[in-house]
């Protein structure tokens, strides 16, 4: 098999612009070729233009490359200050008399819906909630859907949460944990394209788009904020990465801490 050239790099790079608005850069060379590499063993191809070629006409072998492309670093209440946050400030201050909805957006392989769902479970006791966790990724999807998980991966789980919501594998699922199943069907997993035109999903109080934007170019970040903005309640909140900033965008949403965004109570425009 011949190695990833510059030129088959951007080629890639160009599929992943139009299916996620990713970016692909040069520094990312090993890793396209590592994690693709599989795959022209598997069937049988010679070179990484021949793969490129074979994923133009081969839906679902084009969603495999995506799915390997698309980078899943995530865990168990990753940036405590979020969840702090969102139990201290959001949480009391929301209206009991209608659901508190989340999106959780780039879900990765679930840790983080589950995590904001132990807190919900936690602070809102018998009030009705909702959450909604999605990405472009069908194999993480999977994976967050079945919310088994290795045992190491419970590290960052408080404990009071873990004996409440995870359950210890035994037998054949030994060494690992799974999500209970009530928080599991409170969890609604969709595959869904920020780089494309939302499906209705209503409005949401929260939603969570953490450590996605450093791929996105500035056209991207701009197209991906205003749709956010759309589905976002008057005085609803945005949270990004610690790495990641709203500034230089032209946005209807304020800063009230670093990686907490607010949407101003007064307007009101969006889908209802």
């Amino acid at each position: 098999m011949d190695p990833l050239s510059d030129a088959e790099l951007h080629g890639f790079s160009r599929l992943m612009m139009d299916a996620a608005g990713i970016m692909l850069p040069l520094s990312k060379k090993a890793l396209v070729g590592g994690r693709l590499g599989r795959r022209l063993q598997a069937l049988g191809l010679s070179s990484f233009t021949h793969y490129l070629a074979h994923i133009q006409r081969d839906g679902p072998e084009r969603q495999r490359a995506i799915d390997l492309l698309t980078t899943n670093e995530t865990y168990f209440f990753r940036e405590p200050r979020h969840f702090a946050y969102l139990a201290e400030h959001i949480l009391p201050r929301h209206d009991a008399s209608r659901p508190f909805r989340v999106w959780s957006a780039a879900c990765s392989s679930g840790e983080e819906p589950y995590s904001v769902a132990m807190l919900l479970s936690e602070h809102l006791g018998s009030r009705v909630w909702e959450i909604v966790a999605s990405d472009i990724s069908t194999r993480v999807l999977e994976q967050a859907r079945r919310g088994i998980y290795p045992m190491e991966r419970a590290d960052k789980i408080p404990l009071p949460y873990l004996k409440a919501y995870c359950l210890k594998g035994v037998g054949a699922q030994e060494g690992q944990f799974l999500i209970q199943e009530a928080l599991r069907a409170r969890i609604t997993f969709r595959e869904l394209n920020l780089n494309a035109p939302l499906p209705d999903m209503g409005q949401f109080d929260l939603v969570l788009l953490r450590n996605v934007m450093i791929y996105f170019d500035a056209a991207t970040k701009r197209g991906v904020c205003g749709r956010i903005e759309q589905v976002l309640r008057p005085g609803g909140h945005l949270f990004v990465g610690h790495s990641e900033t709203l500034n230089g965008l032209e946005s209807r949403l304020r800063m009230v801490q670093p990686a907490v965004y607010r949407k101003d109570a007064g307007d009101a425009r969006g889908p209802r």
